[in-house]
């Protein structure tokens, strides 16, 4: 018998801002995975939430166990988003204000192919478009095919963003700094965008 679908909720405002602690946890669990390998610190993820506890535009889509939360989307209007994002997009002569920012979309392993990742983007997507928003982006690390650190049979997720309607701009890329498991400093790491307009 097949697992059945998560549960998916689309929070804002006093319910996504107790959704937060939640959040950390998950980025830490996540992304401390290939290919961003994160060392997850309190300190770090105060300043990162700290754009969505801010904005009451914001909105997290919580997939849940039961009553546990095992997966979380976030997304916002990409002006109120960490500086490094809309500036790349001035850089290029694109309009910050036209795009609703997908901060990370994270789920732990063992929920993975139960559909939560497409109904992370639809949930968000329909976030957008009820804030006016014609277009959405978000960025993954940029990381050399070659990396020794690469787990055999990793699989990048580029076919399933296009077939979500994104298109890829490696000429549009922001630097966010962070942790690396066995660093004793953050470091500046390369993000490119993915984009898709309209929605």
């Amino acid at each position: 018998m097949s697992p059945s679908p998560l549960r998916l909720e689309t929070l804002s405002g006093a319910a996504l801002q107790a959704a937060l602690p939640a959040l950390s946890r998950l980025r830490i669990a996540v992304f401390a995975e290939y290919p961003y390998l994160y060392d997850g610190d309190p300190a770090h993820e105060a300043r990162y939430i700290a754009a969505y506890a801010a904005d009451p535009a914001a909105a997290v889509v919580v997939a849940f166990d039961g009553e546990a939360p095992v997966g979380m989307a976030t997304c916002q209007p990409m002006t109120a988003s960490h500086e490094a994002v809309p500036a790349a997009f001035r850089a290029r002569g694109l309009d910050p204000a036209r795009y609703c920012y997908f901060g990370e979309s994270v789920l732990l392993p063992a929920y993975r192919g139960r559909g939560a990742g497409v109904g992370f983007f639809a949930a968000r997507e329909a976030h957008a478009r009820a804030l006016g928003l014609p277009a959405a982006a978000f960025c993954a690390v940029v990381r050399n095919p070659n990396d020794p650190r690469r787990p055999e049979g990793y699989a990048p997720l580029d076919g399933f963003w296009r077939h979500r309607g994104y298109v890829h701009r490696p000429d549009l890329s922001c630097l966010l700094s962070w942790k690396e498991h066995g660093d004793d400093r953050e470091t500046p790491h390369t993000l490119a965008f993915w984009l898709k307009e309209p929605l």
